[in-house]
């Protein structure tokens, strides 16, 4: 037997333990959950693998999970037969975290959340939560298919050392026992962990087992304490609310219902059915490139995988659920199921069904598609360049707000938006800033407010890429009010009055163009402005200044572009230069329009200077 070994863990998991163990919980029956959650994994990958190698299960046929409770020696043990542990993965997963999950957590709890234990489940770091009832934590484990019966022994007070050993181990899978702490005694309770396991995991559907009460005399006994069921295969008629509820909490680790649910059994030239949800809260890790996906895929209700984009697209990553198939060969591989037709076809339904579910979220239930909007809005705009087989859709789900709107919060529709566009309009007229209140006071929009004309303002980091791959809706395109000419908003009687304030402005306007030749590449006189003295303009085929921004802070290169200056002749700054030429001023005027677009000055500290000397 190989001599002991004794670890110091990482430097995040030692925090989360020294949390665990001293902060107070509300919610200390939590342990159980996730214990019992990763049990349930290890046998759900064993029947996987199992089915293109049955020398995995070892002559098993019961794959199972068992409480124990031993109140003499104050112990819980949770064992399941599945697929088990080497004794470098024990050190690899329960060791060391190589994931942020448990920074996130940390972060959260440091933002006094330390009582809120739900968030354990979402940031998947469960087998810790032991150390919440338990003052000493063994686990053994045994590779399943592995030569010899060698398996490893884990052994941790949770006081920043723990310690690996090689151990006989006859059987594989993994047994967890917790000692348990004096002033947690509830927990040796037969009924109240018969109910931990009714509350959390009654739909697992591995058999959960626990010693039957027996009178003196009879042999030991277990009996099945949770259901076992696959609860999507039952009749959605037979289904209250309630139970959806309960199933959705036990499948997410959510504590919160979801906004609403899609089951449907469908027979024909295929076979399957899907139960999924939309959550009422946005998970944590929804903007992480790694984030695990939400629905599970079972064929003939054995778990195949859990993957994002061969399911679902990225876009509506947020839906939870499952998919259970009887046209996928059981011994098909994960890596084979990434072109299968029969999960593309299932995957395509899936979509429309969420699809026409918003839609009639939206028109039936304002309330919560107002509450799914501001949870996963940004995220759904991300479809109108990822899906543009159901771009037309996506595009009616969307939600803005415009210079019209009372508040930031976004509600106008596109649709609502064509309709009430003034008669000779020929775009929808929008402008992207940083935030909403860059965009609510731009420069840009003076025109457009002083004629009335809706303009929506676009603020979500995401806007810049939706709607340069856009297009049209309805077949009316879209246009930045930030590029371009805006010809289009003037009467003949107009133009004729500012092409002739334009040719007196000429000499004006060449004098500048000697000054800021290095920053612009043109100076003309503006057709947006009423109020300020000067904007910046792009050409329409070009990278605006928004969007130039957020390339650079994502450390893209950015082609080297110059913006148009224009200037308005009705300001009294502008007015000034007509009589005489003030290099400072003209400067300020182009400091101004930068600053006015979100923009930042190369050098803030000239500009201070130079507004000091027109001031005096």
């Amino acid at each position: 037997m190989a001599e002991k070994q004794t670890h110091t863990f990482q430097t995040e998991v030692s925090q989360l333990l020294d949390l665990m163990i001293h902060s107070l919980y509300s919610n200390k029956e939590i342990f159980l959950r996730e214990l019992v959650s990763n049990a349930s994994d290890a046998v759900d990958k064993l029947k996987f693998k199992s089915l293109s190698d049955d020398t995995l299960i070892e002559g098993k046929e019961e794959l199972q999970i068992h409480i124990d409770v031993n109140k003499d020696a104050s112990t819980i043990t949770i064992t399941d037969n599945g697929i088990g542990m080497t004794e470098a993965e024990v050190n690899k997963n329960i060791g060391t975290i190589a994931n942020s999950g448990t920074k996130k957590f940390l972060k959260s709890l440091d933002e006094k959340q330390a009582q809120d234990t739900n968030l354990i489940g979402q940031f998947g770091v469960g087998f810790y939560s032991s150390f919440i009832v338990a003052d000493k934590v063994e686990l053994i484990t045994r590779k399943a298919g592995s030569k010899g019966k060698k398996g490893a022994k884990w052994t941790s007070t949770g006081k920043g050392k723990y310690s690996i050993e090689s151990v006989d181990c006859p059987n594989f899978g993994t047994t967890v026992t917790l000692h348990i702490k004096k002033d947690e005694k509830e927990f040796l309770d037969d009924y109240r962990l018969r109910g931990i396991v009714s509350k959390y995991s009654d739909h697992i559907t591995v058999p959960i087992m626990m010693i039957k009460a027996r009178e003196d005399g009879k042999d030991i006994e277990y009996e099945r304490i949770n259901k076992a069921n696959a609860f999507w295969t039952q009749d959605k008629r037979n289904l209250k609310q309630k139970d959806y509820d309960e199933f959705y909490k036990s499948l997410t680790y959510d504590f919160e219902a979801p906004l609403t649910q899609l089951h449907n059994r469908v027979e024909g030239n295929l076979d399957y059915t899907s139960l999924l949800f939309i959550p009422s809260k946005a998970p944590y890790d929804m903007w992480e490139p790694k984030r695990k996906g939400g629905i599970k895929l079972y064929a003939k209700r054995v778990f195949i995988m859990e993957d994002n984009e061969a399911l679902m697209p990225l876009y509506l990553r947020f839906v939870k659920g499952v998919i259970d198939t009887a046209d996928l060969p059981l011994n098909v591989s994960r890596e084979i199921l990434q072109g299968n037709k029969v999960v593309d076809t299932i995957r395509k339904a899936s979509v429309s069904r969420v699809l026409k579910e918003l839609e009639k979220m939206a028109k039936n239930k304002p309330k919560d598609y107002a509450k799914f909007w501001q949870e996963f809005g940004m995220v759904m705009k991300e479809g109108v360049v990822e899906d543009f087989a159901n771009k037309d859709k996506i595009a009616k789900l969307l939600r803005f707000t415009t210079n019209k709107s009372e508040n930031a919060t976004q509600t106008a529709t596109l649709e609502c938006y064509v309709k009430s566009m003034q008669k000779d309009q020929k775009a929808i007229y929008y402008i992207t800033a940083e935030t909403y209140e860059a965009a609510k006071g731009s420069p840009h929009l003076e025109i457009f407010n002083q004629k009335n004309i809706e303009v929506l303002l676009l603020s979500d980091r995401v806007d810049e890429w939706m709607v340069s791959n856009f297009g049209e809706f309805d077949g009316i395109p879209l246009k930045s009010i930030a590029k371009g000419d805006l010809e289009d908003l003037d009467s003949k009687e107009e133009k004729k009055a500012k092409e002739k304030v334009a040719k007196n402005f000429e000499k004006v306007i060449e004098k500048m163009q000697k000054i800021l030749d290095a920053q612009v590449k043109e100076i003309k006189v503006s057709s947006r402005l009423s109020e300020s003295p000067s904007c910046l303009v792009a050409d329409e085929n070009e990278m605006g200044g928004n969007m130039e921004r957020i390339m650079k802070s994502l450390g893209q290169d950015v082609p080297d572009t110059k913006p148009i200056l224009e200037i308005n002749p009705t300001h009294p700054l502008v007015k000034k230069l007509k009589t005489k030429i003030d290099e400072d001023l003209v400067k300020v005027l182009f400091d101004q329009a930068v600053l006015s677009e979100g923009g930042q000055l190369k050098d803030p500290a000239e500009f201070v200077k130079r507004m000091n000397k027109l001031i005096n």
